[in-house]
Protein backbone atom coordinates (compact mmCIF):
# COMPACT_ATOMS: atom_id res chain seq x y z
CA UNK A 1 0.00 0.00 0.00
CA UNK A 2 1.91 2.77 -0.86
CA UNK A 3 1.88 6.11 1.36
CA UNK A 4 1.21 9.50 -0.23
CA UNK A 5 1.83 12.79 1.49
CA UNK A 6 -0.22 15.65 0.27
CA UNK A 7 1.34 19.24 0.89
CA UNK A 8 -1.91 21.11 0.75
CA UNK A 9 -5.06 20.02 2.45
CA UNK A 10 -8.06 23.00 1.61
CA UNK A 11 -6.96 24.07 -1.78
CA UNK A 12 -9.39 22.63 -5.04
CA UNK A 13 -6.54 19.84 -5.69
CA UNK A 14 -5.90 18.26 -2.21
CA UNK A 15 -10.01 18.22 -1.74
CA UNK A 16 -10.38 16.59 -4.87
CA UNK A 17 -7.50 14.28 -4.06
CA UNK A 18 -9.13 13.46 -0.68
CA UNK A 19 -12.51 12.78 -2.48
CA UNK A 20 -11.05 10.22 -5.18
CA UNK A 21 -9.06 8.23 -2.69
CA UNK A 22 -11.86 5.72 -2.12
CA UNK A 23 -11.35 4.99 -6.01
CA UNK A 24 -7.60 4.11 -5.46
CA UNK A 25 -8.46 1.74 -2.07
CA UNK A 26 -4.45 0.43 -1.99
CA UNK A 27 -3.69 3.73 -1.28
CA UNK A 28 -2.77 5.30 1.93
CA UNK A 29 -3.30 9.10 1.53
CA UNK A 30 -1.87 11.53 4.13
CA UNK A 31 -3.08 15.67 3.81
CA UNK A 32 -0.84 18.50 5.55
CA UNK A 33 -1.86 21.65 5.15
CA UNK A 34 -0.52 25.07 6.90
CA UNK A 35 -1.20 24.20 10.47
CA UNK A 36 1.47 20.93 10.24
CA UNK A 37 3.53 22.89 8.25
CA UNK A 38 3.56 26.52 6.72
CA UNK A 39 5.19 26.35 3.66
CA UNK A 40 5.96 30.15 3.94
CA UNK A 41 9.17 28.27 6.16
CA UNK A 42 11.03 26.21 4.13
CA UNK A 43 12.65 25.01 7.13
CA UNK A 44 9.29 23.03 8.37
CA UNK A 45 9.31 20.33 5.15
CA UNK A 46 11.84 18.19 6.16
CA UNK A 47 10.44 16.94 9.66
CA UNK A 48 7.16 16.76 8.07
CA UNK A 49 8.88 13.90 5.70
CA UNK A 50 10.56 12.38 8.05
CA UNK A 51 8.35 11.90 10.64
CA UNK A 52 5.61 10.26 7.60
CA UNK A 53 7.87 8.58 5.85
CA UNK A 54 6.20 8.50 2.86
CA UNK A 55 6.87 6.41 -0.83
CA UNK A 56 5.49 9.53 -3.33
CA UNK A 57 4.96 13.03 -1.98
CA UNK A 58 2.69 15.18 -4.11
CA UNK A 59 3.08 19.10 -3.82
CA UNK A 60 -0.96 20.20 -4.11
CA UNK A 61 -0.58 23.45 -2.47
CA UNK A 62 0.66 26.82 -4.18
CA UNK A 63 0.34 30.91 -3.95
CA UNK A 64 -2.18 30.67 -6.77
CA UNK A 65 -3.34 34.52 -6.37
CA UNK A 66 -2.20 35.93 -9.55
CA UNK A 67 -2.89 39.72 -8.91
CA UNK A 68 -2.68 39.81 -5.55
CA UNK A 69 1.39 37.94 -6.28
CA UNK A 70 2.19 41.82 -7.91
CA UNK A 71 2.02 42.72 -4.52
CA UNK A 72 3.20 39.74 -2.56
CA UNK A 73 6.29 38.83 -4.73
CA UNK A 74 8.06 37.97 -1.13
CA UNK A 75 5.54 35.59 -0.25
CA UNK A 76 4.61 33.79 -3.82
CA UNK A 77 8.29 33.14 -4.28
CA UNK A 78 8.71 31.44 -0.43
CA UNK A 79 5.71 29.25 -1.51
CA UNK A 80 6.07 28.29 -5.26
CA UNK A 81 10.29 28.38 -4.96
CA UNK A 82 11.72 28.00 -1.48
CA UNK A 83 9.17 25.19 -0.29
CA UNK A 84 9.46 23.16 -3.53
CA UNK A 85 13.42 23.42 -3.27
CA UNK A 86 13.09 22.47 0.42
CA UNK A 87 10.99 19.62 -0.48
CA UNK A 88 12.83 18.38 -3.75
CA UNK A 89 16.10 18.43 -2.00
CA UNK A 90 14.71 16.62 1.08
CA UNK A 91 13.11 13.89 -1.16
CA UNK A 92 16.10 13.38 -3.21
CA UNK A 93 18.17 12.16 -0.63
CA UNK A 94 15.54 9.76 0.32
CA UNK A 95 15.08 8.76 -2.95
CA UNK A 96 11.28 9.62 -2.59
CA UNK A 97 9.43 10.33 -5.70
CA UNK A 98 7.79 14.07 -6.16
CA UNK A 99 4.68 14.94 -8.62
CA UNK A 100 4.66 18.95 -8.34
CA UNK A 101 1.88 20.46 -10.12
CA UNK A 102 2.87 23.74 -12.22
CA UNK A 103 0.83 26.20 -14.69
CA UNK A 104 0.45 27.00 -18.10
CA UNK A 105 1.63 30.50 -16.87
CA UNK A 106 4.69 29.35 -17.12
CA UNK A 107 4.36 30.75 -21.23
CA UNK A 108 3.87 33.92 -22.55
CA UNK A 109 0.64 33.11 -24.57
CA UNK A 110 2.37 34.17 -27.71
CA UNK A 111 1.73 31.01 -29.38
CA UNK A 112 -0.45 29.58 -31.84
CA UNK A 113 -0.19 26.03 -31.52
CA UNK A 114 -0.56 23.89 -28.07
CA UNK A 115 2.30 24.37 -25.91
CA UNK A 116 4.72 21.30 -25.67
CA UNK A 117 6.62 20.54 -22.60
CA UNK A 118 10.32 21.39 -24.65
CA UNK A 119 8.92 24.57 -25.87
CA UNK A 120 10.28 27.95 -24.50
CA UNK A 121 8.96 29.09 -21.61
CA UNK A 122 8.59 33.20 -20.87
CA UNK A 123 6.48 33.87 -17.75
CA UNK A 124 4.58 37.42 -17.74
CA UNK A 125 4.33 37.88 -14.10
CA UNK A 126 5.11 37.05 -10.92
CA UNK A 127 3.11 34.06 -9.99
CA UNK A 128 4.49 32.72 -13.43
CA UNK A 129 8.00 33.09 -12.53
CA UNK A 130 7.46 32.04 -9.44
CA UNK A 131 6.16 28.77 -10.65
CA UNK A 132 8.97 28.58 -13.36
CA UNK A 133 11.25 28.84 -10.60
CA UNK A 134 9.66 26.30 -8.57
CA UNK A 135 9.98 23.69 -11.69
CA UNK A 136 13.65 24.71 -12.03
CA UNK A 137 14.59 23.76 -8.51
CA UNK A 138 12.65 20.37 -8.75
CA UNK A 139 14.83 19.63 -11.86
CA UNK A 140 17.77 20.72 -10.54
CA UNK A 141 17.23 19.05 -7.13
CA UNK A 142 15.69 15.54 -7.97
CA UNK A 143 15.71 13.19 -10.47
CA UNK A 144 12.76 11.15 -9.20
CA UNK A 145 10.37 14.38 -10.61
CA UNK A 146 6.88 14.61 -12.24
CA UNK A 147 6.25 18.26 -13.10
CA UNK A 148 2.46 18.19 -14.21
CA UNK A 149 1.24 21.64 -15.71
CA UNK A 150 -2.03 22.19 -15.93
CA UNK A 151 -4.92 25.07 -16.54
CA UNK A 152 -7.66 26.67 -15.17
CA UNK A 153 -8.39 24.34 -13.23
CA UNK A 154 -11.74 24.48 -11.15
CA UNK A 155 -14.37 22.08 -8.99
CA UNK A 156 -16.82 22.98 -5.88
CA UNK A 157 -13.96 23.50 -3.44
CA UNK A 158 -12.67 26.85 -2.93
CA UNK A 159 -12.41 29.84 -5.23
CA UNK A 160 -12.46 29.31 -9.07
CA UNK A 161 -14.47 30.67 -11.98
CA UNK A 162 -16.72 28.21 -11.87
CA UNK A 163 -18.45 29.41 -8.99
CA UNK A 164 -17.40 32.67 -8.74
CA UNK A 165 -19.50 32.75 -12.23
CA UNK A 166 -22.45 30.88 -11.12
CA UNK A 167 -22.86 32.98 -8.25
CA UNK A 168 -22.45 36.67 -10.35
CA UNK A 169 -25.23 35.12 -12.63
CA UNK A 170 -27.70 34.20 -9.77
CA UNK A 171 -26.82 38.01 -8.50
CA UNK A 172 -27.11 40.10 -12.21
CA UNK A 173 -28.78 40.66 -15.43
CA UNK A 174 -25.39 40.42 -17.44
CA UNK A 175 -22.13 39.22 -16.74
CA UNK A 176 -19.06 40.60 -19.20
CA UNK A 177 -16.06 38.06 -19.58
CA UNK A 178 -13.12 38.61 -21.74
CA UNK A 179 -13.07 36.78 -25.25
CA UNK A 180 -9.32 37.07 -26.02
CA UNK A 181 -7.92 34.93 -23.85
CA UNK A 182 -8.03 31.08 -24.61
CA UNK A 183 -7.06 28.10 -22.69
CA UNK A 184 -8.23 24.31 -21.61
CA UNK A 185 -10.27 24.35 -18.65
CA UNK A 186 -9.49 21.29 -16.35
CA UNK A 187 -11.47 19.46 -13.48
CA UNK A 188 -9.61 19.31 -10.46
CA UNK A 189 -11.12 16.06 -9.61
CA UNK A 190 -10.05 15.02 -13.60
CA UNK A 191 -6.76 16.04 -12.68
CA UNK A 192 -6.61 14.40 -9.49
CA UNK A 193 -7.82 11.23 -10.67
CA UNK A 194 -4.82 11.40 -12.99
CA UNK A 195 -2.99 12.29 -10.53
CA UNK A 196 -3.01 9.23 -8.13
CA UNK A 197 -2.91 6.88 -11.22
CA UNK A 198 0.58 8.45 -11.65
CA UNK A 199 1.56 7.93 -8.17
CA UNK A 200 0.68 4.30 -8.31
CA UNK A 201 3.17 3.98 -11.53
CA UNK A 202 6.03 6.52 -9.90
CA UNK A 203 5.91 4.26 -6.74
CA UNK A 204 7.08 0.81 -8.97
CA UNK A 205 10.28 -0.25 -8.74
CA UNK A 206 11.25 -0.37 -12.49
CA UNK A 207 9.07 3.05 -13.01
CA UNK A 208 11.82 5.33 -15.46
CA UNK A 209 9.16 8.34 -17.40
CA UNK A 210 10.11 10.84 -14.81
CA UNK A 211 9.82 14.32 -16.55
CA UNK A 212 7.84 16.98 -17.27
CA UNK A 213 4.15 16.50 -18.86
CA UNK A 214 1.02 18.66 -19.31
CA UNK A 215 -2.39 17.38 -18.28
CA UNK A 216 -5.52 19.31 -18.99
CA UNK A 217 -8.78 18.88 -21.05
CA UNK A 218 -8.55 18.51 -24.57
CA UNK A 219 -10.76 21.23 -25.50
CA UNK A 220 -9.56 24.78 -25.94
CA UNK A 221 -11.91 27.69 -25.68
CA UNK A 222 -12.01 31.32 -24.50
CA UNK A 223 -13.63 32.65 -20.81
CA UNK A 224 -16.04 34.06 -22.91
CA UNK A 225 -17.14 30.65 -24.09
CA UNK A 226 -16.29 28.85 -21.06
CA UNK A 227 -18.75 31.04 -19.49
CA UNK A 228 -21.26 30.44 -21.65
CA UNK A 229 -21.25 26.56 -21.04
CA UNK A 230 -21.16 26.95 -17.28
CA UNK A 231 -25.03 29.21 -17.93
CA UNK A 232 -25.88 26.46 -20.64
CA UNK A 233 -25.00 23.37 -18.12
CA UNK A 234 -26.25 25.30 -14.93
CA UNK A 235 -29.86 25.67 -16.61
CA UNK A 236 -29.53 22.39 -17.83
CA UNK A 237 -28.92 20.95 -14.14
CA UNK A 238 -31.14 23.60 -12.56
CA UNK A 239 -34.29 24.57 -14.58
CA UNK A 240 -36.77 27.40 -14.68
CA UNK A 241 -36.49 28.15 -11.03
CA UNK A 242 -32.08 28.85 -10.66
CA UNK A 243 -31.78 32.32 -10.52
CA UNK A 244 -29.03 32.92 -12.89
CA UNK A 245 -31.30 31.62 -15.92
CA UNK A 246 -32.04 34.87 -17.49
CA UNK A 247 -28.61 36.59 -17.30
CA UNK A 248 -27.04 37.34 -20.58
CA UNK A 249 -23.50 36.36 -20.81
CA UNK A 250 -21.17 39.09 -23.36
CA UNK A 251 -17.90 39.11 -24.43
CA UNK A 252 -15.37 41.70 -23.74
CA UNK A 253 -11.82 42.31 -23.91
CA UNK A 254 -9.01 41.96 -21.92
CA UNK A 255 -8.56 46.01 -22.27
CA UNK A 256 -11.78 46.45 -21.11
CA UNK A 257 -10.87 44.99 -17.30
CA UNK A 258 -7.73 45.42 -16.63
CA UNK A 259 -6.19 43.54 -13.91
CA UNK A 260 -3.02 44.13 -11.92
CA UNK A 261 -1.14 40.63 -13.48
CA UNK A 262 -1.13 40.28 -17.44
CA UNK A 263 -2.55 37.02 -18.53
CA UNK A 264 -1.35 34.60 -21.60
CA UNK A 265 -3.76 35.65 -24.49
CA UNK A 266 -3.05 31.76 -25.84
CA UNK A 267 -1.88 29.02 -23.23
CA UNK A 268 -3.46 25.93 -24.71
CA UNK A 269 -1.06 22.98 -23.97
CA UNK A 270 -1.08 20.41 -25.56
CA UNK A 271 -1.37 16.73 -23.83
CA UNK A 272 0.30 14.09 -26.41
CA UNK A 273 3.08 13.47 -23.92
CA UNK A 274 1.22 12.22 -20.96
CA UNK A 275 -1.07 10.59 -23.27
CA UNK A 276 1.29 8.35 -25.38
CA UNK A 277 3.01 7.83 -22.25
CA UNK A 278 0.66 6.66 -19.53
CA UNK A 279 -2.69 6.78 -21.58
CA UNK A 280 -4.16 9.12 -19.38
CA UNK A 281 -6.89 11.36 -21.31
CA UNK A 282 -9.14 13.59 -19.52
CA UNK A 283 -13.17 13.77 -19.76
CA UNK A 284 -14.25 16.62 -22.09
CA UNK A 285 -15.47 19.63 -20.31
CA UNK A 286 -19.04 19.37 -21.06
CA UNK A 287 -19.17 16.40 -18.65
CA UNK A 288 -16.73 17.23 -16.11
CA UNK A 289 -18.53 20.82 -15.99
CA UNK A 290 -21.78 18.74 -15.58
CA UNK A 291 -20.73 16.89 -13.06
CA UNK A 292 -19.35 19.73 -10.90
CA UNK A 293 -21.96 21.44 -11.61
CA UNK A 294 -24.37 18.73 -10.45
CA UNK A 295 -21.69 18.18 -7.16
CA UNK A 296 -21.91 22.08 -6.28
CA UNK A 297 -25.85 21.95 -6.07
CA UNK A 298 -27.71 25.28 -6.72
CA UNK A 299 -28.70 26.04 -3.02
CA UNK A 300 -24.57 26.23 -2.86
CA UNK A 301 -24.61 28.13 -6.11
CA UNK A 302 -27.05 30.82 -5.39
CA UNK A 303 -25.81 31.32 -1.81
Amino acid sequence: MPKILVFGKNGQLASCLAASAHEFPDAQLTFVGREECDLEDASQIEPVIDRLQPDIVVNAAAYTAVDLAEQQENIAFKVNFDAVRAMAQALAKRAIPLIHVSTDYVFDGKGTRPYREEDEVSPLGVYGNSKLAGEVAVREAHQKHLIVRTSWVYSQFGKNFVKTMLNLMAQRDEVRIVDDQTGCPTSAHDLAHAILELCGAATSAEFDKFGTYHLTSDQEMTWFEFGKSIHKIALQEWGEDWKGKDCVVLPIKSSEFPTAAKRPEYSVLSCRLINDTFGIKLPNVDNSLTAVIRGLGKENADA
